[in-house]
């Protein structure tokens, strides 16, 4: 794949529908949990109205966002109770450094692990993986997501909650599109599973 020059370009090679299928280990308990998902991706550019209120949500000049994101989901996991799901949506915006566009602050409408509007760090590393940085009052929250080619794109995190109670979660999401590739994006799932051991 061409290198991606900054996060805005990462989240536009994000637009479109996923799917996710999801493995997440609890640490102090050493069991490891399955899911999935259906996640969809719209990319926003900076005069989007959404963008312009997640910016003064967080008393941010909105002529500072480069643009940013407006993700849906909804998934379930193999521990979910009655009437539990694991559905929702939120806006990401992208305030950039003004020396460099490949890191800087994310807004976001609402957080990983808590339901509250949340700014966190975001930067591009060099492998050109997008690496995201949320510190709340009760946990901290590192999230990694990397393209393997334009219909694969891969996410690990790890959460550290204060109190000592930690998960690492590692992701595979395949987009939906409607050709051969499909067939070849599952084998490529069902590889990186098998190699890393998720």
């Amino acid at each position: 794949m061409d290198r991606i020059k900054d996060a805005m370009e990462f989240f536009q090679r994000s637009a479109g529908q996923w799917r996710s299928q999801r493995t997440t280990h609890h640490l102090p308990f050493r069991r490891a949990e399955s899911g999935g998902s259906d996640i969809n991706v719209e990319y926003l550019n900076g005069e989007d109205s959404r963008i312009v209120e997640i910016c003064q949500m967080h008393d941010t000049d909105p002529g500072l966002a480069m643009g940013g994101a407006f993700v849906s989901w909804d998934g379930s996991m193999a521990w979910d109770k009655e009437n539990e799901d694991h559905k929702g949506t939120t806006v990401f915006a992208l305030i950039p450094d003004a020396d460099n566009l490949r890191k800087g602050k994310l807004l976001r409408e609402r957080g990983y692990a808590e339901i509250v509007p949340v700014a966190g760090l975001y930067e591009m590393d060099e492998e050109d993986g997008l690496v995201l940085i949320t510190e709340y009052e009760t946990m901290s929250i590192v999230e990694r997501f990397w393209f393997v080619n334009p219909n694969l794109r891969l996410r690990s995190s790890t959460v550290q909650r204060f109190g000592g109670f930690n998960t690492a979660t590692f992701c595979a999401e395949a987009r939906v599109v409607e050709d051969s590739s499909v067939s070849s994006t599952k084998e490529i799932i069902t590889n990186t599973y098998a190699v890393t051991g998720w």
